[in-house]
């Protein structure tokens, strides 16, 4: 078996060959000449090669020299260009990261997020693709994407166990009203007050819709209309034709012709929202950053939520 090939040989021998000179090369490396002379004698044995013929006045490649001089400059060129890399990674001046979301974590807290994110870190690629928390977790284990914005509920939680998760905010819930309600200003709602109500979900299993915490309180909401899109949501509700749920984080995306009431937290519980990474592995320095952008939008949110809650 040869010797181990050691890349600082490659420097000394790349060096060596430019000033054709053990002297010159070690007064410009700061080493001694005879620490050149042993690293150059140590990369001819590794390559069982002669690289330089000695002369009276300095070195000149041989044959062999030459052949491998352009080899060492290549790997060379690419360690250097490795190392730029690897600190612009480090640095937050290149490298991506992937995010994933839920549809109502788009609305503002991960805009604002990406937005202030991409101000201090312009030349991080920064990727985000839309989806179900369920779809979110599959596409982070797949290694699709980096870091995932997920939400959970009393009603239905998720596995940890293979997860990192930083909390956010919690996410509480608004019932949408048509601006006519009688219900209209009266404060934070319960849902006995809304038995009658006919009600606007997605899906028709209430188990599937944001309504299915509240099934915990014994309530049984009344699902005649079934839109799975939120601007369909909106238009039945602004038309009078039933209420529905609106998480806080979309609060301000709601057409401004309905009215919203906070529901209490014992008849809807909150969903917890975190940023979801991949446990034991390590986070992209990107991915480091990004959430310290996510904690401050996510402050933001929660403070404009409050105020709405209590207005």
């Amino acid at each position: 078996m040869g010797v181990a090939m050691d890349t600082a040989w490659l420097e000394v021998f790349r060096e060596v060959a430019r000033r054709g000179s053990f002297t010159a090369a070690a007064k410009a490396m700061g080493y001694t000449q005879s620490a050149i002379s042993r690293q150059v004698s140590s990369l001819e044995s590794a390559t069982d090669a002669l690289l330089f013929d000695r002369l009276p006045r300095g070195v000149r490649l041989t044959a062999e020299g030459h052949c491998l001089l352009g080899h060492a400059e290549a790997v060379l060129d690419r360690l250097g260009t490795a190392r730029t890399d690897l600190a612009a990674l480090r640095d937050l001046v290149g490298g991506r990261l992937r995010i994933g979301a839920f549809p109502t974590a788009d609305a503002a807290l991960v805009p604002r997020a990406i937005a202030a994110f991409q101000h201090a870190h312009a030349k991080v690629a920064l990727s985000l693709v839309e989806g179900l928390t369920p779809n979110q977790l599959a596409q982070l284990h797949s290694g699709d994407i980096d870091l995932a914005v997920v939400s959970t509920a009393p009603s239905r939680p998720f596995d940890t166990a293979s997860l990192d998760l930083h909390h956010l905010l919690d996410d509480t819930m608004f019932v949408a009203l048509p601006p006519t309600h009688p219900l209209v200003g009266h404060g934070v709602l319960r849902l006995a007050q809304l038995a009658e109500e006919r009600w606007v979900a997605g899906r028709g299993r209430v188990d599937d819709t944001l309504l299915a915490a509240s099934m915990r309180a014994g309530f049984r909401p009344r699902i005649e209309l079934i839109a799975a899109e939120w601007i369909a949501k909106q238009g039945l509700v602004a038309a009078g034709l039933g209420i529905t749920l609106v998480p806080s984080l979309a609060v301000d995306a709601t057409r401004p012709d309905i009215a919203l009431a906070p529901l209490h937290r014992d008849d809807v519980p909150a969903r917890a929202v975190y940023a979801a990474t991949l446990g034991g592995l390590t986070k992209p320095p990107a991915g480091t950053a990004f959430l310290e952008f996510l904690d401050a939008a996510a402050a933001e949110v929660a403070d404009e939520i409050a105020s709405r809650a209590n207005n």
